[in-house]
């Protein structure tokens, strides 16, 4: 599209959008961090803004090339919080995910078809300030919304670790061993392994319908826990309750874009973050405390409560956020209202197919695994640390119990320890902001005054390379002094340093996936989920037999041997990391 002269009628201006500043990245960037999709590449319509900036049907923001040329649309911000800044004209890759925005910034005033404008596009009225736009809602509504989504994360994830306090009863009950038992947890981990695939039918459906079905299929297989009569059954419906719940975190995070600007969402984005970390370290005290006073059951009972409440107050309270979604919705009460078929909504303009979406976001992420060594090592970094958490459930209940004679509530506190530490690690977000815009002030020094300051993906890495000597340390330091005669607070706070570091890891190995694979964000956090997940499922199903043969020194050496050999990769890609990016054919080469 040529650049056009200033329209007074329709607001063009040939004034051109200034690149985006590391602030600026940044904080987009923490949009990006609360689920992920991929969806089929297609040809769309393109829009163009007052300020300069170009929007697609789907609502992706693009800003303007300096030299008027309508940027490429292959990366644009996914339905479900990820999203990457605009390619420059080098490092364009056919072929990369579209990914459909639900952080969008204002729809167009405007659609151009070959140059003819469209006055039937349906667009926000005032921008922001329309009162269908999630934006103009009230501070405490969006709060209240924001507040029930981070519970509802809360209570999927909690509900993998809770089931850990059931183990003793439900054992004997059924005559079961405790390796059997504990597939049920692998099951359920499984299950939310498979949630970044459901995130493109939110481009489809909005994230009210997929919130409401998510947590009925929740409650329902929820049921069959409360009442099975062999643990063939437990470990099943384990796998279904997992896949239910893990619908909810697929399309959730990109929520809070929905309603707070970039400047305006930091703090309950910082909330929603830490929300699903938090769930599995706290599952261990309120299951301890449920099985302690009453039967196994209870926890079940318990829980049919929570998703039931939950449910409903999704269904009163948590209207659709989705942007295209009510920009449809608006479009379709405006042809109700003046019988004027032309009205429509940017997404009526698309063709996807909602089995080829699904079927491209299965593809990408596996593609990524196998041809990106430092997607590879990174995803399996991370996906050790989670199997480690995971492998904690089993472990714990065995170094508390037997050195200190911790009964089941008692052994879910020591799990505290992980839970403050996540807290510490979500309010140092701030300190490697500033880190970050550092690395980014000193390039710019460096390359001479007048020179452009421009971040790296391999700036949000010191994170990741302070995480990791904590994460080893901190298992070193809880296993080598889980002996009787050692308070039993010395190793809580070497699970703390771990679980520091964990969260630390997670934060900047993500940030840098989005960063690095800028087209394919979508597809390599979808392939990350997958790989943490499963290690997630695996570690717990040999964890209590390790611990049992090797002893607890010597299992938690072993833990901290595997990282300490993941070590040096995160300083190695810091260093090395823009020379491998220029080789790949997937990655940002700047």
């Amino acid at each position: 599209m040529a650049e056009r002269e200033k329209d007074p009628e329709l607001g063009l201006s040939p004034s051109l959008e200034q690149p985006i500043s590391a602030s600026e990245k940044e904080q987009r960037q923490q949009e990006d961090m609360a689920g992920s999709t991929t969806a089929t590449e297609s040809e769309e319509t393109i829009y163009e803004k007052d300020d300069g900036s170009y929007q697609t049907p789907s609502s992706g923001i693009i800003t303007k090339k300096d030299n008027g040329a309508v940027p490429s649309f292959g990366r644009q911000r996914s339905n479900n919080g990820y999203g990457v800044d605009e390619l420059s004209e080098d490092q364009v890759v056919e072929g990369g995910d579209a990914e459909i925005s639900a952080a969008a910034s204002v729809p167009p005033q405007r659609i151009d078809h070959d140059d003819e404008s469209d006055p039937f596009l349906v667009s926000w009225e005032g921008g922001n300030s329309d009162p269908m736009n999630p934006r103009s809602w009230p501070t405490w509504r969006k709060w209240m919304i924001v507040t029930i989504t981070c519970f509802g994360a809360f209570c999927v994830t909690n509900a993998s670790a809770i089931y850990t306090a059931t183990y003793a009863q439900m054992d004997a009950e059924f005559g079961t061993t405790r390796l059997v038992a504990t597939v049920g947890l692998s099951t359920y981990v499984l299950g939310i392994a498979l949630g970044p695939f459901w995130s493109p039918l939110a481009e489809f459906y909005g994230r009210r319908p997929i919130y409401l079905c998510s947590f009925a299929a929740f409650f329902v297989w929820m049921i069959p826990s409360a009442v099975a009569k062999n643990i063939q059954t437990m470990i099943v419906v384990r796998f279904f309750q997992g896949l239910a719940g893990s619908a909810f975190l697929s399309v959730s995070g990109g929520t809070v874009g929905d309603m707070f600007t970039r400047d305006t969402m930091a703090a309950p984005m910082a909330i929603f973050a830490v929300s699903p970390f938090v769930g599995p370290a706290t599952g261990p005290l309120f299951g301890g405390l449920i099985n302690y006073y009453t039967s196994w059951r209870w926890t079940y009972y318990v829980f049919l409560i929570w998703i039931f409440v939950l449910f409903w107050a999704i269904a009163l309270f948590v209207p659709e956020t989705y942007h295209p979604v009510l920009l449809k919705q608006k479009a379709q009460r405006l042809r109700k209202q003046t019988s004027d078929a032309r009205y429509r909504a940017p997404m009526e303009t698309m063709s996807k197919s909602v089995t080829a979406t699904v079927a491209y976001s299965l593809l990408r992420p596996f593609q990524l695994l196998i041809r990106e060594p430092m997607c590879l090592i990174l995803d399996l970094y991370s996906a050790i640390l989670l199997g480690v958490l995971y492998l904690f459930f089993g472990a714990f209940p065995l170094v508390f119990g037997n050195n200190y004679g911790f009964n089941l509530w008692q052994v879910g506190l020591t799990f505290l320890g992980i839970f403050v530490a996540a807290i510490v690690a979500a309010l140092s977000t701030p300190i490697w902001h500033n880190v970050r815009n550092g690395l980014v002030e000193k390039r710019r020094l460096s390359e001479g005054e007048g020179a452009e300051a421009r971040d790296e993906p391999e700036d949000q890495l010191p994170c990741v390379i302070v995480a990791a000597p904590l994460i080893t340390g901190g298992l070193f330091m809880f296993g080598f002094t889980t002996y009787p005669w050692v308070h039993w607070m010395v190793p809580v706070i070497g699970s703390g340093f771990f679980g520091l570091g964990t969260l630390l890891a997670f934060t900047g190995i993500f940030t840098f996936l989005v960063d690095a694979y800028p087209r394919y964000a979508a597809s390599a956090l979808a392939g990350n989920a997958f790989v943490r997940c499963s290690f997630g499922a695996i570690f717990p199903l040999f964890g209590v037999q390790m611990y049992e043969k090797l002893g607890y020194q010597w299992a938690s050496a072993l833990l901290a041997f595997l990282t300490l050999a993941m070590l040096p990769f995160p300083y190695l890609f810091f260093i090395y990391g823009k020379q491998i990016r220029a080789k790949s054919r997937f990655a940002s080469a700047s």
